[in-house]
């Protein structure tokens, strides 16, 4: 039997600390279990590096799990501090598969970038705190495309009723 694996991409603010990194982990196992082995990031600061770093842990266990960065222009890593550069560099040498959503800056290109991590994706984990954001925008279009939403943010009152 050829299933088709379940696609996943991560959606965060970018002052994400890492306070529910045991929240992500489990819903990265979570989804693993039930077929995900795509799993696609926007390679911003923050949440999406969080992410990638626990998916590439289990990368160490499964050669089968796919890690795929969405970067929105080639000199996007430029803007990086020392450590979050560090990082991206980390996390690019272990991506399977690179996608830019433009060849250089433009106005649009955030929203590029977000529409490509949930096109043919199955769920979004997000980071979300309810703002008008871009992670807001990635949620949004991911209820209009239905997919899986799971969001982490601890907020009680925090709902995606959008």
């Amino acid at each position: 039997m050829n299933e088709t694996p379940i696609v996943v991409s991560f959606t965060g603010h970018r002052n994400y600390t890492n306070a529910q990194n045991e929240r992500l982990r489990e819903s990265i196992i979570s989804l693993y279990n039930i077929g995900a082995r795509v799993f696609r990031v926007g390679m911003a600061e923050g949440f999406d590096m969080a992410a990638a770093e626990l998916v590439m842990e289990m990368m160490v266990e499964d050669i089968n799990i796919v890690l795929e960065a969405y970067i929105p222009w080639p000199d996007f890593d430029k803007h990086l501090n020392h450590n979050d550069s560090m990082r991206y560099n980390n996390i690019l040498k272990c991506c399977n598969a690179v996608h830019y959503a433009s060849n250089e800056y433009n106005r649009g290109v955030y929203h590029k970038r977000n529409d490509m991590l949930i096109e043919g994706a199955d769920y979004i984990v997000a980071w979300w705190d309810g703002s008008s954001s871009g992670t807001g925008y990635t949620v949004k279009q991911a209820k209009r495309h239905h997919l899986k939403i799971i969001n982490l943010y601890p907020s009680p009152q925090m709902t995606l009723q959008l």
